[in-house]
């Protein structure tokens, strides 16, 4: 372990300024993924700034629908009585992530924030253009390691099929962001500039030329909340996750679905999938096709053939392209109760 300097602070203000001073520092939460990161030297802070104190926990009405505060524990949000009542599909997508212990630790903010869990990129001997960039060089506080993408031609069957470029082909790993990016939610940050608000659907980025960039956060901006509009899908939602074990294990595709139903018409229509893209892929043409038609397994497979849309495999993943569809179909199926 690299010595690194500690702080803990009691106020965001008080956070944002101590990120801001200098590079290399970084918030501590929960540290389920940054103590791996750590201990991989796959990032080597020079500072740690523990929010631990902050008083962002909350999980609260509001007029429009419900804000959970960036601080909460998952395992809360999970078992919170109006996220189960409202939002049965985030409860369903944060019980199927990680183990009880990590969920008691692990926080919102954090789970949006956690890194790729591609094997080339917690190694530091083999090329990944996320941990070492080509156009920017090794990064102040990060180790020296070799340019490129090993998982391009190599080990790649947990990979992308959706988003990818010539740079990168990982996916990001969270449950918790496929169903938050399929309720529509938003994310509120603050930072040096001030406050502003991201839609769910535009925080997280594809990797492009710059795939050590995960997120569309500016420098020293923190999560302070998401927001949760209200919806007609708690009666009608299921989050899908195949995976190669019953737990603990990343998805291979995960499917969030969420539908309006007035008797067997889906009046509206949230779809995402996990563990095929750098982001949260949300599925908008498949929603819309689906809008104002019955619950049919035949309508149901039209809309996941269009979300297969650019789909493209890499060799070892290219199950996926089979696995995908089906599972859009699947869980589409148990949202709605189609036999």
């Amino acid at each position: 372990m690299n010595p690194f300097q500690f702080t803990r602070v009691t106020t965001p203000k008080a956070a944002i300024s101590a990120v801001t001073k200098e590079s290399g520092t970084y918030f501590l939460a929960g540290g389920t993924n940054l103590i791996d990161l750590m201990k991989r030297e796959v990032i080597i802070p020079e500072r740690l700034v523990d929010i631990n104190k902050l008083p962002l926990a909350t999980i609260e009405k509001t007029s429009t629908g419900l804000r959970i505060g960036a601080m909460a524990k998952n395992s809360a949000v999970a078992e919170h009585e109006l996220v189960k009542k409202n939002f049965p599909l985030l409860s369903q997508a944060l019980n199927a992530g990680a183990s009880a212990q990590l969920r008691n630790m692990a926080t919102v903010g954090g789970n949006m924030m956690q890194r790729t869990r591609c094997s080339y990129f917690y190694d530091n001997s083999m090329p990944c253009n996320k941990r070492s960039p080509v156009q920017a060089g090794p990064e102040k506080g990060q180790p020296n390691g070799p340019n490129g993408c090993g998982a391009i031609g190599g080990y790649n069957r947990m990979h992308a099929i959706f988003g990818t470029s010539e740079k990168c082909i990982a996916v990001h790993p969270s449950d918790m962001c496929i169903a938050l990016v399929a309720l529509d939610a938003t994310v509120n940050v603050s930072g040096p500039k001030g406050d502003r608000t991201i839609p769910f659907v535009d925080f997280h980025r594809l990797p492009g030329d710059m795939p050590q960039k995960d997120n569309t956060l500016q420098p020293g901006e923190l999560i302070m909340s998401i927001d949760l509009p209200m919806n007609n899908f708690a009666k009608n939602s299921h989050y899908l996750k195949v995976r190669d074990r019953a737990s603990y294990a990343f998805a291979l595709v995960s499917v969030g679905a969420g539908v309006d139903m007035k008797g067997k018409t889906m009046q509206n229509v949230r779809l995402a999938m996990g563990g095929v893209a750098h982001k949260p892929w949300r599925l908008t043409e498949a929603e819309q096709f689906l809008k104002g038609k019955p619950a049919t397994e035949d309508n149901f497979k039209q809309a996941a053939a269009l979300a297969m849309k650019g789909a493209k495999g890499h060799g070892e993943n290219d199950f996926k392209l089979t696995l995908a569809p089906n599972s859009i179909v699947e869980a589409l199926k148990i949202a709605t109760k189609t036999a």
